[in-house]
């Protein structure tokens, strides 16, 4: 067999891989260079090559229970290239590509070493764009209720919307339909394809499915998660497997505009598992993206999001849409998103991509700040919504840290239908639900009192709006307090100094903390999530003003920690004789 890859100077050529099954070859020729890949795909064929030294091992035989079965892990690709005809373009017959080989072989291949049951339980394929992700998707749920030896089995194809999962369900449909091999096994039904020999059957579900509660799942395979704003379908998926054996869920997609949601979170668990950071044998990832800003103009890196290019994606047609594309900002989004596969804001006027967020990742011990001189900020907007409050350090390095709570009234949650997280981060420490059907302005005054009594909060700044009561108990306490104006003039500075440090990634929202005697980070995932809400408004003068993306956008944590930053931006830093600089604390600011 030949196996079609993309080689350093870009050209398309073709190789014969060794006698192993391809999984183990691709993971080898990534590794040695020979493939363009994207730093977290080369962790990820380190990851398979270093599990099969220790799968050799007979010391970590019980540490480490698993082996690579290659007959197992070459079934389903057999299946597909065997019976699985395409429906749509001029292809008469699938052929694998050798990273799909290591994907689904992968997934299908380790196994126990004593049960020989799967090891993986969840397995994210994390790509572009035209990439055969539905072709995939079809010949995996056929071969799963037919080949797996599973009677029973429930493959429920998955997506946000019915719509959207009925596409993939009408492809399978399609295939068997186009194979006279497989139409005489299956019998497709307008809302299910059945197997009839194994009682299994594959169906189309969504969120707003109506008969999700009596599933037995056996394989489910979810699209583009990118659109998930919460985990409701997948949490009813998880709980329906458990009467199966070797259960197998696999989310399949490419990056979106859905920042807060489940994607983001399993992606960013991803990457700290192909390093290291965490621990997770059940879990697979396959994360192809291009690494950096800087490859946007050379095509002999879009291999990296695209590892089906030059089979499924011709690279002049790519080229040619991208150098339209760039030239209009909502288009270059959309572009970099779906065929670079790279988070960014769906708005041109977005404060900060995903990718600059990400650079802030440094986190700090609150200990290490007791005492430390801080600015407050707080923005009260309305009762009935979103109230924040945030300390902002700023530090002897150039960067600021920022400690951030907000509050919400309870009344709030229980008729919100956005299905914003709200329990998940009372859960984490950064969020107060409050009970009734407003926020008391009395727990603000008692954040701040709280953490005076730690930090040394010189200024506190907020929006004078709906604030006069609140801002006379705070001093009445003994707080300086400073009204800012919620205008171009006042903010635009604030928000172009905000951007230039989280350009340089030198904004620290995480904290480390302690848990079983070991130091874990833990992201302010409420205070990120204002972050990617707003966008900017601009005057004919260049100068900025924030506003949120959309009606349930929130941006208040945001709008705190701006009151706060027109402070500390002022005397950060300050040029001392000849050309020296000096790090000027806040108290001095005061004085």
């Amino acid at each position: 067999m030949m196996i079609s890859t993309t080689s350093k100077d870009g050209n398309i050529v073709l190789t014969k891989p060794s006698p192993t099954l391809l999984t183990s070859w691709y993971a080898e020729q990534v590794i040695a260079g020979n493939i363009v890949a994207s730093e977290n795909v080369i962790l990820a064929t380190k990851r398979h090559i270093n599990d099969l030294k220790k799968s050799k091992l007979k010391v970590l035989r019980e540490e480490f229970p698993w082996e690579f079965d290659e007959e197992l892990g070459h079934r389903p690709i057999r299946f597909i290239e065997k019976y699985c005809k395409p429906s749509k373009g001029n292809f008469k017959k699938l052929i694998a590509q050798a990273w799909q080989h290591f994907t689904l072989g992968s997934l299908f291949g380790w196994v126990h070493k004593e049960t020989k049951l799967r090891r993986f339980k969840e397995g994210l394929i994390f790509v572009a764009r035209k990439n055969g992700k539905t072709t995939k998707i079809s010949g995996v749920s056929l071969y799963g209720v037919s080949k797996d030896g599973e009677n029973g089995a429930d493959i429920p194809l998955l997506a946000n919307s019915m719509k959207q999962a009925r596409l993939l369900f009408d492809e399978a449909k399609a295939m068997v339909k186009a194979s006279p091999k497989l139409s005489k096994r299956f019998r497709p039904l307008r809302d299910a394809i059945h197997f009839d020999q194994t009682f299994s059957k594959i169906e189309p579900q969504a969120s707003d499915s109506e008969k999700l509660d009596g599933l037995n799942t056996h394989i489910g395979v979810f699209d583009e998660i990118h659109e998930f704003k919460d985990y409701k379908l997948i949490n009813v998926i998880k709980n329906s497997r458990g009467s199966r054996e070797q259960p197998l869920l696999i989310y399949i997609t490419t990056a979106g505009y859905q920042l807060d949601g489940p994607l983001v979170n399993y992606y960013e668990q991803g990457i700290d598992v192909l390093k290291g950071v965490i621990n997770d044998e059940r879990t697979f990832y396959y994360l192809a993206e291009l690494d950096d800003p800087s490859e946007f103009d050379k095509p002999e890196m879009w291999i990296k999001a695209n590892p089906n290019l030059g089979v499924s994606i011709k690279l002049s047609d790519m080229v040619e849409d991208w150098e339209k594309a760039k030239r209009t900002p909502a288009e270059r989004n959309d572009f970099i998103t779906k065929r670079f596969n790279i988070f960014v804001q769906s708005d041109e006027q977005s404060f900060l991509d995903f990718e600059v967020i990400k650079r802030n990742k440094r986190a700090l011990k609150l200990s290490d700040l007791h005492g430390k001189p801080c600015i407050g900020g707080f923005d009260l907007s309305q009762t009935e919504d979103f109230t924040s409050a945030c300390l902002e350090f700023p530090l002897s390095t150039g960067e600021v840290f920022t400690l951030s709570h907000s509050w919400i009234p309870e009344k709030k949650v229980l008729s919100d239908n956005e299905k914003i997280p709200y329990r998940e981060w009372e859960k984490e420490g950064l969020l107060t639900i409050c009970k009734g059907d407003y926020v008391d302005y009395q727990l603000i005054y008692d954040w701040f009192v709280e953490k005076s009594k730690i930090f040394n909060i010189e200024l506190i700044t907020y929006d004078p709006a709906n604030a006069y009561r609140l801002v006379e108990d705070l001093k009445t306490y003994g707080f300086n307090t400073l009204a800012v104006r919620q205008g171009y003039i006042t903010l635009s500075p604030a928000l172009k100094d905000a951007k230039e440090l989280f350009l340089d990634g030198k904004v620290i929202f995480s904290e480390e903390v302690e848990v079983d005697g070991e130091l874990k980070t833990k992201i302010n995932k409420l205070f990120r999530w204002y972050l990617n809400n707003v966008k900017l408004v601009e005057d004919r003068n260049g100068n900025w003003l924030p506003t949120k993306q959309g009606r349930y956008r929130k941006i208040d944590g945001f709008a705190a920690f701006l009151n706060a930053h027109t402070e500390v931006m002022k005397r950060l830093v300050a040029p001392q004789g000849e050309g020296n600089i000096t790090f000027v604390s806040v108290s001095d600011l005061f004085k």
